[in-house]
């Protein structure tokens, strides 16, 4: 079910969970900043969740409220786990939905990426 982008942010989301090690995860990467795991229903070879460990609803929360360091950890995470699973050739897809019309579906951001295969065209016409 889409969720509302603008709401404020529900501690018992599934990431929060993760976050707090209630519920386990296939754990890829982690730092500071971020926490990254595979997708329990891939859509591609490689589907990996890329999520900031604070709380933030989506990316407009996060880009209002989160500090610089926050951002660029974000950042140089998706990017080390594309490199470190040799993604960035061939090639690979980022994803955020965002909001309602954006299809999110847990209201904490979280980037999507995906790869392993050719992704087709971006939207379907």
């Amino acid at each position: 079910m889409p969720i509302d982008a603008t709401a404020p942010y529900d501690d018992q989301n599934i990431f929060a969970k993760i976050l707090r090690g209630e519920l386990p995860c296939n754990k890829v990467y982690e730092d500071e900043w971020a926490l990254a795991f595979h997708d329990i229903n891939p859509l591609a070879p490689v589907h990996i969740l890329v999520i900031p460990k604070g709380r933030y609803v989506g990316w407009d929360d996060f880009t209002a409220k989160a500090s610089g360091e926050e951002i660029a950890g974000l950042m140089r995470a998706v990017g080390h786990i594309a490199r470190e699973l040799e993604l960035v050739e061939p090639g690979h897809r980022l994803m955020v939905n965002v909001g309602g019309h954006g299809g999110q579906e847990i209201p904490h951001l979280h980037v999507h990426i995906f790869g392993g295969k050719p992704l087709g065209p971006m939207l379907a016409r």
